[in-house]
Formats: structure tokens, sequence, C-alpha cells
């Protein structure tokens, strides 16, 4: 009887987010294969069973883990009265959330119908419904938008982890395009044009104009 009330003493010690928090603090520090119970309890100073009290196995905590990093980019739209801009503000929102957090933009690659997926939908959704997207393009419109927003965000994030520490950006990725026209340069006329824009460019304000290449097409049609 007292070692039962001295695992509930302990269990009620933690909270279940202070647990995913912990959980957070271990993949945005070593990645998703170092998040064990056991790397958990470690951290949390604390046994397995307190751990357990609150969460039902690994694949519990990277959801919970997953929901509440981008739990913030979708609180913030509710200051965005008009539809651009909340689309804007939700797509910013996702894409700083992997940014910070790259190991959440690839379980979310893993878990097509993770609960967060749904809700980034769900908000999508409702936005071009506000926007004056007529009811037979939503659907795609919305599936266009949260593919985007997730593939660009979890792609830039990869980008991020490939460049070697130290590395000054503008200059690794001078070097990407003169790789990508060193080979055969006259054919690849775009790419030599472009090239200074590759070096210079604003990895977010790309972003943002893909929303809004996807928002000014086929997507956004007026009223009948």
């Amino acid at each position: 009887m007292k070692r039962a009330q001295q695992t509930l003493r302990r269990a009620d010690a933690l909270s279940r987010l202070r647990i995913v928090q912990a959980a957070i603090e271990i993949l945005d520090a070593r990645g998703e294969a170092a998040l064990t119970f056991r790397a958990l309890a470690t951290h949390l100073a604390t046994g397995s069973g307190a751990i357990y009290w609150h969460v039902a196995d690994r694949n519990d905590l990277l959801a919970a883990a997953t929901r509440e990093v981008f739990a913030p980019a979708l609180a913030g739209v509710a200051n965005e009265a008009e539809p651009k801009a909340a689309l804007r503000a939700i797509a910013l929102g996702v894409f700083d959330a992997v940014d910070a957090h790259p190991w959440a933009g690839a379980h979310l690659s893993h878990e097509p119908w993770h609960p967060t997926v749904g809700e980034i939908f769900e908000r999508v959704g409702q936005e071009l419904e506000a926007l004056g997207v007529s009811a037979d393009a939503q659907f795609d419109c919305a599936s266009a938008l949260t593919n985007y927003i997730l593939g660009v965000a979890g792609q830039n994030a990869a980008n991020a982890r490939l460049l070697p520490d130290g590395s000054d950006r503008r200059t690794w990725l001078a070097a990407i395009a003169t790789r990508w026209i060193e080979d055969d340069p006259e054919s690849r006329p775009f790419v030599r044009r472009v090239a200074a824009q590759l070096r210079e460019h604003d990895d977010r304000q790309q972003f943002l104009a893909g929303v809004d290449f996807i928002l000014a097409g086929a997507c956004v049609k007026p009223n009948a």
C-alpha cells in the first residue's frame, strides 16, 4: 500500500504537459531516434512508471509533442480578420514551427492522417470559404495549400540540416548554383540567370510567394 501511494505521488508530481515538453526538449536536441522512455525518465529524473501514468506509449508521446509545437501556429490566426492574412499567418506559423522543430515536420510526413494535419486542413478550408473560393473548388484548393505548406516547410528544414556547421548560407547556395550549371552551362540558361537570386533569396518570403501564387490562381474565383 505504501509503495502504491509513493507511485501515485510520483505520478502526480508530473503532468502530461511537462512530460510532453521534456520530450520536445529531447527531440529538438537529439532527434526522434533519441526519444525513448528511458531517456525521458532520465531527463525528468523520475521512473518510467510515472511517465506511463500520463502517456500510453511512444506513439502517443510523439503525437502529443507534435500537436504541442504546432498549436501556436493555429492559435495566432485568431487575430487575423482578413482571410488572406489568416492563410498567410497559418502558413508562416507552420513554416516557423517546422523550422524550429524539424522532427515535427518529418513526423507529419510519416503520419499523413495525424490530427494536426486535419486541423491545418480545417483551418485552411475555413479561410478559403471566407475568401470566396467556390464550394466545388474548396477541397482541391485546401489540399493544394496544405500539401504545399507542409511539403515546403519540411523541405526547408531538411535543407537547413544539410548546411555544414559554421557555413555561410550565401556561399553554400552559390556553390549549389555553380554545380547546377557547371556540367553543361548552355543547357541551363534560366539557372544561370537566377543564380544570384538563389544566393540572396529569403526562404520565408519565397515560401509566402508560393502561397500567394496558389491563392491568385484557379483556387480563387469570383462569386457567381
